[in-house]
């Protein structure tokens, strides 16, 4: 649980924490907090909602300072002490695979394991929250999106919480319009795990960044987004 001091009233910003920083910084996510922990009543509240590492372990420099949203990310993770780990933890929202089209991952596997264990044991007897799949905002994305969601809402119990995005583009118009398409066409809120702009132009970044944060700030139909990425070097060497 977040501190008293330190509250996250309003925010939907989820901090994008990379493993890296666990392993090479993890004093820097201090920066958040220090205001706060110092008790100036005048930065009472936090700019994010929670924080996401792609992974089922909460990164021990965060200190229950903000409630962690672990993942699953692969079959595998689901027999081992990953699982147990996910499943014992007090996350209320569980985070389920990360761009599953690029795992050659089918949906109708992803929705086995999905109403099989993770509806099952996470929803059901504990009452998590659970994001369903994040794919990416490309064809391939949606295609397999459209059929997972397809074969998991035959059945009301097994329907996300939340459905899982990501976008990376250059427009706000065409982000906008894409985020709001598919709230449109499957009815749940969303949880826009990754978003960033892909522009080199150091300005246009700024600019895409404000002006969507603005805009999702204020649609109810989004519970939470996250811009990618908190790290020291940009993944996927990109510059």
């Amino acid at each position: 649980m977040a501190s008293a001091a330190a509250k996250n009233v309003g925010s939907k910003k989820c901090l994008l924490w990379d493993w890296t920083n666990t392993r090479d910084h993890p004093e820097a996510i201090d920066q958040l907090f220090s205001t706060s922990e110092k008790g100036d009543s005048s930065a009472t509240q936090l700019p994010f909602k929670s924080v996401h590492n792609w992974n089922a372990w909460c990164p021990p420099e965060l200190k229950d300072r903000l409630p962690f949203r672990p993942m699953i990310r692969t079959q595998a993770q689901l027999g081992t002490e990953e699982w147990t780990r996910i499943r014992d933890s007090a996350a209320d929202v569980v985070h389920y695979l990360n761009e599953p089209e690029r795992q050659r991952l089918s949906p109708t596997e992803a929705a086995t394991w999905w109403a099989e264990q993770v509806v099952p044991e996470l929803r059901l007897q504990l009452g998590k929250q659970l994001v369903g799949p994040a794919c990416a905002n490309d064809k391939a994305g949606g295609d397999w999106l459209a059929e997972f969601m397809d074969i998991v809402s035959r059945q009301r119990e097994t329907v996300p919480d939340l459905l899982g995005v990501h976008y990376y583009g250059e427009s706000v118009e065409h982000a906008k319009r894409y985020l709001t398409s598919l709230y449109e066409k499957y009815g749940l809120p969303l949880n826009v795990s990754e978003i960033a702009s892909i522009s080199r132009d150091g300005e246009q970044v700024a600019k895409f960044t404000e002006e969507m944060s603005q805009w999702m700030d204020g649609q109810e139909w989004i519970d939470e987004y996250g811009w990618f990425g908190c790290m020291a070097k940009c993944a996927d060497d990109f510059f």
